[in-house]
Formats: C-alpha cells, structure tokens, sequence
C-alpha cells in the first residue's frame, strides 16, 4: 500500500487527531516515533509481537504490576493500540468469520511523542465531503432470521448469549477526517479519538472500556442494555427482565477474564447495572475490578479480555463459533480494541459506535446481544437504534459546513 493516502487522511494543520483515551497533557501535540503493523499473512503471535515492540521503544510492559517510571531518553509519552475483533478471536484460539471488508491492519501500534509547547492550530477552508447511500450487509429479514439462529443455539444448550453485528459501507469523495473528528465528539463518547494510517483511518465514540489498569487495579466496565433516552426508556430498561439477565451473563462472563490475570480472589463487581446514556439512548453498565497478578504481561492480558465478553457472548468460544457462522461480513475495525498504552497505566476501550475508511471506503457496524428472550424485530430496530448517531456524524457536508 501506498504511504501517501490518496483521500488525503494524513492529518492537516491545526486539526487535532488524537487516538482515544490520549492523556490530557498530550492531546494535540502527539509526534509519531514508531508504527508497527499485523495483518495474519505476517504469521506470528500479534499479542507477543505487540509488547516486544513496545518494549523496544521505551514502554516495557512484561510486568504489568510493576510499571517503570522513568522518563524515556527519546521522549516517548505511550502508545496507541488499536486491536480488532478478528485479532481478538484468533488470540482465543477461535474462527474470525468472515472476510473484513476493509483494507486496514488487525493490529497498528504506534509509538508517540509529544512537541512542547504545542503548534499553534491554522484554520483551514472546509473540505467538501460526501459519501454514496450505505449498501447493508444483510437486509433486516436476514438479521432478523440470525436472531432466531442464535435462539435456536439457545434451546439447543450450545450458548447462552451471542452477539450479532451487522455492517454497512459507503464510497466516499472528499477528505474523511473532519467526519470522523466529528463522530469522536459525539455526547458519551469515553473513548472519542480518531487513529490514522497509512491509507486508513478509524474514527471511535465508544463509552466501553474494555481494560483499564491504573495503579494496578484492572477494571472493565461491560454495556448490554439498551433503550431510548426518555423518561419511560429509562424505567423499561431498569424494569426489564430479559436486559438485566443479558447484562448478569456477560457481567459473569468479564469476571472470569479478569479472574484469569487478576491477584486471587481480588475480582469484584463495584457497581452493577447501571444506567448511562450515550447519545439519544440510555445503556446499562457494570463496573468489574481486580488487583493485578504479579508478572503479568501485556500479551496475557490482551489474550484473557480480547474479544471483549460484551459483543460475544456466553460461553465466548462457542459463541465466537455461532457468530463466524451467521455475520455475512467481517467486523473490521467493529467490537475490536482502541486506545492509550503509557508507562504507567493502559487504557483500551471496546469498539462499539465505530467508523473506518480505507481508500476507497467508508465503513460502519452495529448489533446487539441475543438471549432466549429476544425478539428478532426488536433487535433489528435496536442495532439501527444505535448506528444512527455514528451515520449522522458521518453525513455529507458542503463546502458552507463547519466541522469540528
């Protein structure tokens, strides 16, 4: 692939592309050092390739319960680490599925520092920018007929739970970037931040933190649940049945991830089912902790909590096998792993509400959990429910239009 983007991704004067959960003091002043990208044709282990590179550069991760705490002599501020689902599930040991059906890397780690004091921004005209009507991947009859698939897996006894993600694309003229910038500023986004590449780029609104590790306690905060952000969505979500027996599966399920790199008998769940709102819609969170074990490394901790629990299912393997099998398309930059990696602290969040380009492309993804009790219209409404505000974001804009 070519290093120079033909879409003209590469990041102009003034405009700030951070990736997310970039730390306050480096937002807009971060300078590459370094790149390494995985794509599986490179073979290897991309979670052990990914903390030998990043020890090669400053930020050692083996011992993730004794960070160093020195300044590195080239500067280097962290990380960013951008991991995808099909990443994920061939760490697990489980089928990605379907072809991705974009051209990016399954795991980008770029190295950063940061200029001080920061450039002073320049204010350029807006670029024009459109895109086709998004071409789904499967019609709402289709995603319908996954969701009962899934109940009939259920009443087979072969999963609990099983996530459907469903994917759209677009062709698109114009500069991406201004569009992505503006999907990172949407309202809830904890995980706002656009990383780029060479010829890609992913933009991310995501408020779930797949793994967090500061001042050696773990926490992953797990979102299943989801309803419209009025009076009345609020009281069905926290009165209803079948959502608060979703969550508990998979509040069950990121336990026992976190159990298998956390100091024994340390996991806890702080706060459970509870509600917060993204955009237009109210979405229930559980926030899990735990102790470090001693020894851990980056690599065993990427291979117990990737894929995230949250957009599997229950049990993850056999659900992992029933997803491979249903979702026409590949999840892409979708239900992956993006974020900050520093001396001292990580902070990954879980891909949801996420857009990516390549040359060509402008890529979208949305589902949700499937249990027993779903009902395959509900569901179908609920992950277009949710890709609404990423497609909005992304609309086509004018010359006249003022992006972030």
């Amino acid at each position: 692939m070519s290093r120079n983007p033909p879409y003209g991704v590469e990041t102009l004067p003034g405009m700030l592309v951070d990736p997310p959960a970039t730390p306050a003091a480096c937002r807009g002043r971060l300078v590459e050092r370094a790149r390494w990208q995985w794509r599986p044709t490179d073979g290897g282990d991309p979670a052990a390739h990914t903390e030998a590179f990043l020890a090669a550069h400053g930020l050692p991760l083996h011992d993730l319960a004794h960070p160093t705490t020195g300044h590195h002599p080239d500067g280097v501020c962290g990380a960013a680490l951008y991991l995808s689902a099909a990443a994920g599930a061939l760490l697990t040991g489980a089928p990605t599925g379907a072809p991705n059906p974009t051209d990016l890397p399954e795991v980008a780690v770029v190295v950063y520092a940061h200029t001080d004091p920061p450039p002073r921004p320049h204010h350029h005209p807006p670029t024009p920018w459109s895109h086709t009507p998004w071409t789904e991947s499967w019609t709402p009859r289709q995603h319908a007929d996954a969701v009962t698939a899934v109940r009939d897996a259920i009443g087979r006894g072969d999963i609990y739970q099983a996530n459907l993600v469903g994917h759209a694309a677009a062709t698109y003229t114009g500069d991406p970037l201004p569009a992505l910038t503006r999907l990172a500023h949407l309202p809830g986004a904890r995980y706002g931040g656009v990383l780029t590449g060479p010829d890609w780029a992913i933009g991310c609104a995501s408020p779930e933190t797949l793994i967090e590790l500061r001042h050696g306690t773990l926490t992953t905060r797990p979102i299943k649940g989801t309803r419209p952000a009025t009076t009345t969505g609020r009281v069905d979500l926290l009165t209803s049945a079948k959502e608060r027996a979703e969550h508990i599966m998979i509040v069950d399920l990121e336990r026992n991830d976190l159990a298998r790199v956390a100091a024994t008998g340390t996991v806890r769940v702080d706060d459970l089912f509870a509600v917060r709102r993204w955009c237009d819609l109210w979405q229930a969170e559980s926030t899990i902790r735990a102790q470090v074990a001693d020894g851990l490394g980056l690599a065993d901790l990427l291979r117990a909590v990737c894929p995230g629990g949250s957009v599997t299912g229950a049990p993850k393997l056999a659900a992992l096998n029933h997803i491979a099998a249903l979702e026409p398309a590949g999840r892409g930059a979708s239900m992956g792993a993006l974020g900050w990696i520093g001396p001292n602290h990580l902070d990954l969040g879980l891909t949801i509400r996420t857009a990516a380009v390549d040359t060509t492309t402008l890529h979208v993804w949305a589902g949700g959990g499937i249990t027993w009790d779903s009902d395959p219209d509900a569901e179908v409404a609920e992950a277009a429910a949710k890709t609404a505000p990423v497609r909005a974001a992304l609309a086509p804009t004018t010359p006249h239009t003022h992006d972030r």
